[in-house]
């Protein structure tokens, strides 16, 4: 992984100064000023930042010149000179007229929080593909605003918005940025149809998929760790991990499934990050299951869960079957915060508890396989036992004269698409039978 643009090794961490600005518009969307600028903070500290402070302006409207008002630039202008800081960084996006109009106000590097979460993308990718990704998203959102780049463009080489796979290409015309723009997408294309590949193939063997979805820093890959043993980055920081990371998981039953791990979401995720990483998203619009994993010690646990719901949505996701993770039960019991309910589509779990984990398992196969039904097959139809194998996991066999009685669990969606021809030699559901809960033929 490379170091943040702010961690140059050359000395202290660049210091900056986080500016929000609170609207008539904001307001009325619920939106909560305070917890995002906090989520700003995290941010900034995440790619290195030492925060100097925070400053919160409500206005009606943003100033269409100025952002925050002339009165507030002037007041950030006297802060910014008192205590040598060189960066403000706001938590909206700019327009590069307004970007080059602070930055000759308060003669600082002005960056927003679209270049913020890029500058962080930039130095997590680590995969052919997830490096084309970034490049593509940062000239994408760059490539309008070149006219507001002059102190970022003459400090190529260190400092917030200036690292990244397309950092020496800022200083080039349109046109040569836009050809590299079409030869991004380009490759992107090639490595998506390779990716698609692999999908159909996984298809067409019959595996299972299963995607970790949620906030950043909720703990995806810890679970993934935690279930299956795989060598993944896993630390208490945004964006930890960046590239999705596939491992095989096996079920109590013996049943093996494909577990993915996918990029974090975040509230105003850039909608150029939210395009170029569409194709490894799509690993969640594919997938059989979700697991939705929520961090329960977050304060901004609702609203979190609201950014993830929006985001699946957008990626056509939203009507999978899901199953709601609360995780890092451990932290929140240890704070004010109420744990969160379970239910049937919820579990409440700490990755680190060898029990939750085999819960989660038993839960995922619910999920996945559906409860235990039997069924009563005449024993001369061996189509209609091939289909049950097909479409169930069959846990036991019996035979009783002419009959065949099979213990199995019946998916929903694989009945409802292939198994009608079951459906009159099913008797009734129950539980596992003693001692089939590991069992598999």
């Amino acid at each position: 992984m490379r170091p943040s643009a702010y961690e140059t090794g050359d000395g202290p961490a660049e210091k900056a100064i986080l500016v929000s600005l609170v609207t008539d518009e904001s307001r009325r969307a619920g939106a909560d000023p305070e917890l995002s600028l906090a989520e700003l903070v995290q941010l900034a500290e995440t790619a290195g930042v030492e925060v100097d402070g925070t400053v919160m302006q409500n206005r009606d409207v943003p100033d269409s010149k100025w952002f925050v008002g002339k009165g507030k630039a002037q007041e950030l202008k006297e802060m910014i000179r008192e205590r040598g800081i060189a960066t403000a960084i706001f938590d909206q996006e700019l327009s590069g007229a307004q970007v080059r109009n602070l930055e000759e106000e308060l003669d600082a590097k002005i960056i927003d929080r679209t270049q913020l979460i890029l500058d962080i993308f930039a130095g997590r990718a680590k995969t052919r593909e997830g490096i084309l990704q970034v490049e593509l998203a940062q000239l994408t959102y760059l490539l309008p605003r070149l006219s507001g780049q002059g102190k970022n463009l003459s400090r190529l080489g260190g400092g917030i918005g200036t690292r990244g796979p397309g950092e020496t290409k800022l200083e080039t015309d349109r046109r040569h940025i836009r050809r590299r723009i079409s030869e991004l997408k380009r490759q992107l294309e090639s490595v998506t149809a390779h990716r698609s590949l692999h999908r159909e193939r996984r298809k067409k063997t019959g595996a299972v998929q299963v995607a970790l979805v949620g906030y950043t820093n909720a703990g995806k890959s810890t679970l993934l760790r935690q279930l299956t043993a795989a060598d993944v980055l896993a630390e208490d920081k945004l964006f930890a991990t960046l590239d999705p990371t596939s491992r095989t998981l096996r079920l109590p039953s013996g049943k093996e499934v494909m577990l993915t791990d996918t990029v974090g979401f975040i509230q105003n995720l850039p909608h150029d990050l939210v395009a170029a990483f569409r194709a490894t998203l799509e690993e969640a619009n594919e997938a059989d299951l979700l697991l939705h994993v929520v961090d329960s010690s977050s304060p901004m646990r609702d609203r979190q869960q609201e950014v993830v719901q929006q985001v699946l949505g957008e990626l056509g996701a939203a009507g999978k079957p899901t199953l709601l993770v609360y995780n890092k039960i451990d932290a929140a019991s240890a704070t004010s915060l109420p744990l969160l309910a379970g239910g049937p589509d919820a579990i409440r779990v700490s990755a680190f508890s060898s029990r939750d984990m085999d819960n989660l398992l038993r839960r995922i196969e619910d999920k996945l396989l559906g409860e235990v039904s039997r069924l009563r097959i005449p024993a001369a139809r061996g189509d209609l036992a091939a289909l049950a194998y097909r479409v169930g996991d069959v846990m036991e066999q019996k035979s009783e004269d002419d009959w065949l009685l099979l213990t199995l669990r019946l998916n929903p969606a694989d009945m409802a698409q292939f198994g009608g021809p079951l459906l009159p030699y099913q008797t009734e559901a129950g539980p596992v039978p003693e001692g089939m809960e590991t069992e598999r033929l």
